[in-house]
């Protein structure tokens, strides 16, 4: 059993965290209350985490991935400040967000997959599967 590096240990505590402060404590109110944190992957000198983020919303268009990735790239410092004061750590690392397309895939995929059966069921209506 592989067990968790420090920086594994540390990315899922940004991850939590980050995930309460982008609910609660960023005040923009062009940002997406359906945001979530899907992953942070931290580099081994801790010098910067890879935060992914999902906007669950009515609206999965470009535009507003990239004004809700725009706010929080302009919130990245006062996000890094309240994380550097809730995690005790000598370095704090930068905070770079990127789109979590994985979700976005599974639906789509998803779907297919559905779509595929209901019409192989209209072909073969008398086969149980």
């Amino acid at each position: 059993m592989k067990e968790f590096s420090r920086t594994d240990r540390i990315a899922d505590q940004i991850q939590r965290e980050l995930a309460v402060m982008i609910q609660r404590e960023v005040k923009d109110p062009r940002l997406d209350a359906m945001i979530t944190v899907s992953g942070v992957k931290v580099s081994k000198d801790l010098g910067y985490a890879d935060v992914y983020v999902t906007v669950l919303g009515k609206e999965d268009r470009q535009e507003v991935i990239q004004e809700n990735l725009a706010i929080l790239k302009q919130a990245a410092g006062f996000l890094r400040g309240r994380i550097g004061q809730s995690i005790k750590l000598r370095v704090v690392p930068q905070l770079r967000f990127h789109y979590d397309e994985s979700v976005r895939r599974g639906q789509e995929l998803s779907s297919l997959i559905e779509k595929a059966v209901a019409e192989d069921r209209k072909r073969n209506p008398d086969q149980e599967s």
